[in-house]
């Protein structure tokens, strides 16, 4: 922790660390509130992980649900959300969630012009007690980057391809299942005049929302010690062209950096099972978190993750480090499967990411030894003509990286698979396939199975053979999107002290918080919700302190 300094190098009123989605949400009402903001980021661009994501926010009980005739209810999202939860998080951090949810995507609509609409999604657990088919999970618009002036270029860019339009019309061309579907010369013309979507588009809205209100960022100051005078959080030491840069915040520092996924010490120390790959921007190293660890501030919910089967191909690279790809229609298409070591399938393969993602962790207690790890997605010829895989179109030829065999025997002894495990595994599959059930795992059983499936293939939208030579097999690992650990805090956002009470001062939104979803993952842009929720909530309690 360091000391106060003689005379700071910048004054304000709330001082947000992150513009992720967490921190351009918490600025906006910070400002909007009567508040001097000042937000410091520590990469040269804005949007953290949100910018590299689908950028959907997951809210229960929102006004474009009601506005759609879809039916949902204060008392369905909590259900829901304690479901979820698991009983790892107080039912008040719930509470809050699910209360101020639709109060702030309303305001973000009606005063920062970020204008979502309700996606086809449903949550990642339908099924369940309070779970929605569809409606909670808001889709992107398109935005014009050109809208930010001399910003654009500080406009974070994502390493895969994020496509030029709106959520609505993406899923409304079917593309998700077959990319053929798009108009790819609209697409073009959408690039080269600075159209974006996706997480991009709902950092450029946001962070041009800042930009009307003249909210001071700096960008490539990063975040390095607390100050505290009297037990108060009052200022931060950061780092601003290489030199200390002292920023005093008079009422309070909201610390929004996201998760510690690229930290490799902090991930040894905190999150079991298996080592996972980040999909998240490099920057990404925990920094918030052991700001706040120096302080005293209580942990939570450190052994969790937004998890997610992945992929790394050779040689690719985001900012120097290698680029993993999380694996969607790859595992939930028809005429693929996901295997052990032994050849045998372990999991509904079509089911949510986060929940996929934990079956990498499971033991065998006599072996001691992972039972699904190494794993593999295995696919024939069917699929390669019919779906993309990772960044290989349909109808395209086979890439190095991509393990073949003319035979299920000759993949299985390419990949280091057991023969007659596959061989088994695939004969009764197949039988699953040609049935249109699966009755091992129930794959396709979901809403949300099926919508991650082709709508244009029958019995089973998931289901499909194995059975047309080549045969390829493409290595799987766990992965996440971000880590969903850190300081507690109560339902205003502030951070909780390890000996009990508060640190006054200090708030907490986003991935650098303790999630308040506990191990559970509600549906597509719980993370993004969450964030943009507790940036708000933390925003408008410290706004509302005397100045210190």
């Amino acid at each position: 922790m360091a000391t106060k300094p003689e005379k700071w190098d910048l004054e304000t009123d709330v001082l947000v660390m992150g513009s992720g989605c967490s921190g351009l949400v918490a600025a906006i009402i910070a400002h909007d509130e009567g508040s001097k903001v000042t937000l410091i980021e520590k990469a040269s661009t804005i949007g953290g992980a949100t910018a590299v994501s689908g950028g959907f926010p997951w809210i229960p009980n929102n006004h474009l649900e009601k506005e759609a005739g879809i039916s949902d209810s204060r008392e369905e999202a909590l259900t829901y959300m304690k479901f979820i939860a698991d009983g790892q998080v107080d039912d008040e951090l719930v509470e809050a969630f699910i209360d101020t949810a639709p109060v702030m995507i309303k305001y973000i609509e009606d005063k920062a012009g970020l204008k979502f609409t309700v996606s086809e999604m449903p949550d990642y657990h339908d099924t369940k007690p309070g779970g929605k088919s569809k409606g909670r999970s808001l889709g992107p618009p398109a935005f014009d980057s050109n809208l930010l002036g001399e910003w654009k270029g500080r406009l974070r860019q994502a390493p895969v391809v994020i496509f030029p339009m709106s959520w609505e019309d993406f899923e409304k061309s079917n593309a998700k299942a077959d990319p053929r579907n798009l108009d790819y010369g609209m697409l073009a013309k959408n690039m080269m005049a600075g159209i974006v979507g996706m997480g991009m588009s709902t950092i450029g809205c946001l962070l041009k929302a800042c930009l009307d209100r003249g909210i001071e960022i700096l960008v490539e100051t990063p975040g390095r010690e607390l100050i505290s005078e009297n037990g108060a959080v009052i200022g931060m030491k950061a780092q601003k062209d290489g030199n200390d840069f002292y920023i005093k915040a008079s009422q309070g520092i909201i610390l929004a950096s996201g998760g510690f996924e690229w930290s490799n010490d902090l991930k040894k120390q905190f999150v079991p099972g298996p080592d996972f790959l980040p999909l998240s921007p490099p920057s990404n190293e925990g920094d918030g978190l052991k700001m706040s660890m120096a302080i005293g501030a209580e942990l939570g919910n450190m052994h969790q993750i937004w998890g997610v089967p992945s992929c790394q191909l050779q040689g690719e690279e985001y900012e120097g480090k290698p680029l993993s790809r999380m694996t969607m229609g790859e595992r939930a298409l028809p005429h693929s499967i996901m295997v052990n070591r032994c050849g045998e399938r372990f999991v509904d393969e079509a089911f949510n990411y986060s929940d996929v993602a934990k079956t990498f962790c499971h033991v065998d207690p006599l072996a001691y030894d992972l039972v699904n790890v190494p794993a593999w997605v295995v696919f024939d010829q069917q699929f390669m003509d019919g779906y993309m895989f990772l960044t290989v179109p349909p109808g395209e030829v086979a890439q190095p990286w991509m393990i073949q065999g003319d035979t299920i025997e000759e993949l299985a002894n390419e990949a280091g698979i057991d023969t007659e495990g596959l061989k088994e595994t695939v004969t009764r599959f197949n039988g699953f396939a040609n049935k249109g059930e699966d009755l091992d795992f129930g794959r396709g059983s979901t809403a949300y199975d099926r919508y991650q499936g082709d709508p244009n293939h029958k019995p089973n939208e998931t289901l499909g053979t194995i059975e047309k030579a080549p045969f390829y097999a493409v290595s799987v690992v766990r992965g996440a999107l971000g880590t969903k650990g850190g300081p507690t805090t109560d339902v205003n956002g502030q951070v909780k002290h390890v000996m009990g009470g508060l640190i006054e001062g200090l708030y907490a939104a986003g991935n650098v918080m303790a999630g308040t979803s506990g191990p559970g993952y509600g549906g597509a842009g719980n993370t993004i919700a969450a964030g943009m929720t507790w940036g708000y909530i933390a925003a408008k309690h410290a706004t509302r302190q005397p100045k210190r």
